[in-house]
């Protein structure tokens, strides 16, 4: 059956409530059609609405072809409904998208730029802008003079025209008919099957991110209304926490971030240093401490149920594997990893043993002479990696078995 849908929406954005027969449904229930909906399926970046028929929670709302799917959360046996829209998330959709006309139209007035693609998230709506940059300055006016605009409150009109005689619109649309134009008051004409508020004052205040790099082009975020009000919020308590652990007004918080910033950077390369001179002493104490065997060879198993091969345990490997006849094997079982330092004497390759070793049980790993490491994709492997490594180079076996 492909009956087509009536969309309520497209003549009035504020309307919550309707009624309805059903004219189509899947076998299990969930999949209903309507002869008419006043529910809008995702479509050229708005997602669809939510809400409720005869009490039945819509999950999703989808365009097929000429008719509305409507996907419940339980089956729906009624052949008439009454269908009732969540307004809040509507009501947001309505700004977010209002206001990306709006930017739109401001963005191509001021710099040129034209807007290719627009997408409203949970959190943001980004529009995607031809141009080749976006200086925090010119997002900066942009956002002034779209905020002008929402305070003269210009009326926002939705009418039908036909594409042949539809003309100055902001951008231009390729298809014969009946196109539903969208016109800001002396701003804006576009044709847009969205829905839309009634002047650009209900649209809200008007909040620009920061423009990153996407598709060749500018990805910039924004938010609307109660978005921008939510955003707002969260800013001024973030700041107001902020300057209280500095005891500073405002003004100064960002100076003393930076301070604090560049102080805990030098603290850290200060750590980074002293770790590893105690990581390369710890090294040659262990060394000092461990027994050769009978050809004077130094084993050390390090073993650890969880951990990384991190600078550290590094530089621990190398500053024992630096003196006559070491052996240093580090073993992490979560995630499975392994690191081997050999001192010249020992005449194998560290690198070679190890990817060796690694590649029989599907692990990967290589390295120089004297340090390699890498890692295997499970305990078990880690295990038979651990014995082809004691096969190579039969002395680390003793030491493997008493470790």
């Amino acid at each position: 059956m492909d009956l087509k849908t009536a969309r309520l929406y497209y003549q009035d954005g504020y309307q919550r409530e309707f009624q309805a027969q059903v004219v189509d449904r899947s076998p299990d229930g969930l999949r209903l059609y309507l002869d008419r909906t006043a529910f809008y399926p995702a479509s050229g970046g708005q997602p669809h609405d939510t809400g409720w028929l005869n009490g039945v929670a819509v999950r999703e709302v989808l365009e097929e072809g000429e008719r509305i799917a409507h996907l419940l959360e339980r089956p729906l046996p009624d052949r008439q409904v009454t269908g009732r829209i969540a307004w809040p998330r509507r009501f947001d959709h309505m700004q977010q998208h209002s206001g990306q006309h709006l930017l739109s139209a401001v963005l191509l007035e001021l710099y040129g730029a034209q807007t290719v693609g627009f997408h409203i998230g949970p959190q943001v709506a980004t529009i995607d802008l031809r141009l080749a940059a976006l200086s925090p300055d010119q997002v900066r006016r942009a956002e002034e003079r779209v905020n002008e605009l929402v305070f003269e409150n210009r009326p926002i009109r939705i009418h039908w025209e036909e594409a042949d005689s539809a003309g100055g619109l902001r951008r231009a649309v390729e298809r014969a008919g009946p196109l539903r134009i969208v016109t800001i008051e002396g701003v804006d004409r576009t044709a847009c099957g969205g829905t839309h508020v009634r002047a650009t004052g209900e649209i809200g205040a008007v909040l620009l991110g920061k423009p990153d790099r996407a598709h060749g082009g500018v990805r910039l975020e924004f938010v609307c209304g109660g978005r921008a009000v939510r955003r707002a919020r969260a800013d001024h308590e973030a700041l107001a926490e902020i300057t209280r652990l500095f005891s500073a007004p405002p003004e100064q918080a960002p100076r003393l971030a930076a301070e604090q910033a560049r102080a805990l950077e030098a603290a850290e390369k200060a750590r980074r240093k002293l770790a590893l001179e105690l990581a390369e002493r710890r090294g040659r104490e262990l060394y000092d401490s461990t027994p050769p065997d009978a050809a004077g060879r130094r084993f050390a198993l390090h073993r650890l149920s969880q951990g990384r091969l991190d600078e550290e345990l590094r530089a621990l490997a190398q500053s024992f594997a630096a003196r006559p006849g070491a052996v240093f094997l580090a073993v992490i079982e979560e995630p499975p990893a392994l690191l081997l330092a050999l001192a010249p004497e020992i005449g194998r390759p560290a690198g070679e043993l190890l990817k060796a070793a690694l590649g029989q049980v599907g692990g990967r790993g290589g390295g120089n002479a004297g340090m390699a490491q890498g890692s295997a994709p499970d305990r078990e492997a880690l295990e038979r990696a651990l014995r082809a490594l004691g096969q190579s180079l039969p002395p680390l076996a003793a030491a493997l078995e008493g470790g």
